[in-house]
């Protein structure tokens, strides 16, 4: 695992905007590693026309939370980065909270945490992580920043990447939102199912996975969004 550190949410940083806190979120959960996310696939993420996420991008460039390079995308500066983590640690946290506590369905828990994540300063944060007994995962599977500001990273690769016959894992969805969510939901795809791509549709068509003894077609699109790890 790849550990990186983010600092505590203890009112180090200025108060940052809710839309600037989900433009730094969006860019953290597109972000490939280090590579440049570009600023339409931003302003798609967001739901907001190329115009006004240029406009934002202009503003997180100049509160130094984003470097922006034309033709190229944006990334987070060390700032900014530290600034998505603590927002992400709190919307994960919430997701766990929706999930265990209330038991909202599984579909629903990350646009529902999502708009939780803005209304929770790092008193409730904290609180919020001691009563859950400071989870590591979330309930769509992505590690959950802790108190100390260390995130664990587990590789992984998206089910189109993987060969045929091949069984695996899933351990977690990537932009995990309500559309997507309701589509595995129907099919049992969560984190810990074992599945296997039997077959593969010629001209990009659908997979068909075989999950739990049975068969059904699985779009490229929403695989590419399945992380997984080859089971042995």
């Amino acid at each position: 695992m790849i550990s990186t550190k983010v600092k505590k949410d203890r009112g180090i940083f200025m108060p940052v905007s809710e839309s600037k806190e989900m433009y730094l979120k969006s860019i953290y959960e597109l972000a490939d590693g280090e590579e440049p996310v570009a600023v339409s696939l931003l302003a798609n993420r967001v739901g907001v026309s190329p115009v006004s996420a240029a406009e934002m991008v202009k503003r997180l460039e100049e509160s130094d939370l984003i470097v922006h390079t034309h033709y190229k995308g944006v990334v987070l500066t060390d700032t900014g980065r530290q600034r998505a983590l603590i927002v992400v640690r709190r919307q994960r946290l919430w997701g766990r909270f929706l999930a265990d506590q209330l038991h909202i369905p599984w579909s629903q828990v990350y646009d529902i945490s999502c708009r939780l994540e803005h209304a929770t300063d790092a008193a409730v944060t904290e609180a919020l992580a001691d009563f859950l007994g400071n989870p590591t995962i979330c309930p769509h599977g992505h590690s959950i920043p802790d108190a100390n500001g260390t995130v664990e990273y587990q590789p992984a690769y998206p089910l189109n990447e993987i060969s045929c016959e091949v069984e695996v894992e899933v351990l977690r969805i990537d932009q995990p939102e309500l559309t997507l969510c309701e589509h595995l939901e129907d099919r049992g795809i969560f984190p810990g199912s074992i599945l296997k791509i039997v077959d593969e549709a010629p001209y990009n068509g659908p997979y068909t996975v075989e999950l739990g003894g049975k068969e059904f077609a699985l779009g490229r699109e929403i695989s590419a969004r399945i992380m997984v790890q080859p089971t042995s």
